[in-house]
């Protein structure tokens, strides 16, 4: 290995060191909580060797946001609707994608919990071409969406942005009551998600008023809409 790759591979390592710390600490004590000062501590560093990577800290949560939205893309393919070989019905795609939701936030719950429940973190609109790739994935989840609507198996009425955050709303609720340890005994999180999933769907089939219709999908101060605040 040359001198120039030593070096590159030693520089991701102090990268990713201070990204590793700055999750845990932002996950433990609150992101608005957390210095550089705090982040160069845990790892043994100065605060000016890590502003040499980061120059905020925000840059490291955007950083962090990068990394939990690729995660998040990446946990099972997003087929277009109808591409899903084994789909019986365009509603099943939609099944999937709040499933897969829920699963990203079981098995990554730290970067779960600090891109949709800690309220203090920076908006994502402020990288706005950086997470370009973020704000596809969400209009490729509700085409699928769209195709329920199409085939009659959703309401025409609702708009598909205001039923995906429906949707999404139900699930951060059950992940939430799952990372804060909030379950009753002998209760299922998974369980219970696909539950929320099944009787979210058919409310929507059968209710016949959305008070949130006229809402613009861009609201994000409540967790529960962070998923759309930060895609937005």
């Amino acid at each position: 290995m040359g001198i120039k790759e030593r070096q590159e591979r030693d520089r991701e390592s102090v990268r990713r060191a201070i990204l590793d710390a700055a999750r845990d600490l932002f996950v433990r004590d609150g992101f608005e909580h957390v210095s550089i000062r705090k982040v160069a501590e845990l790892i043994e560093y100065s605060p000016a060797a890590i502003y040499g990577y980061f120059p905020s800290k925000d840059d490291i949560f955007f950083a962090l946001a990068e990394e939990g939205f690729q995660l998040l893309a990446d946990g099972e393919p997003v087929y277009p609707p109808g591409g899903r070989p084994d789909a019986v019905s365009p509603l099943d795609g939609v099944r999937d994608i709040f499933w897969r939701f829920y699963v990203f936030s079981r098995e990554h719950p730290q970067y779960f919990a600090l891109m949709f429940v800690d309220r203090a973190v920076p908006r994502i609109s402020r990288e706005y071409e950086r997470f370009a790739f973020a704000r596809e994935t969400k209009q490729a989840l509700i085409s699928h969406v769209e195709a329920a609507v199409a085939a009659g198996l959703l309401p025409a009425t609702v708009p598909p942005p205001v039923m995906f955050r429906i949707l999404t709303s139900a699930l951060i609720g059950i992940a939430v009551t799952r990372l804060s340890d909030r379950l009753t005994p002998g209760e299922d999180a998974d369980a219970l998600a696909r539950d929320v999933i099944e009787v979210t769907l058919a409310g929507l089939r059968t209710v016949p008023l959305i008070h949130s219709m006229s809402a613009p999908c861009e609201i994000g101060a409540p967790a529960q809409v962070r998923l759309d605040a930060q895609l937005s």
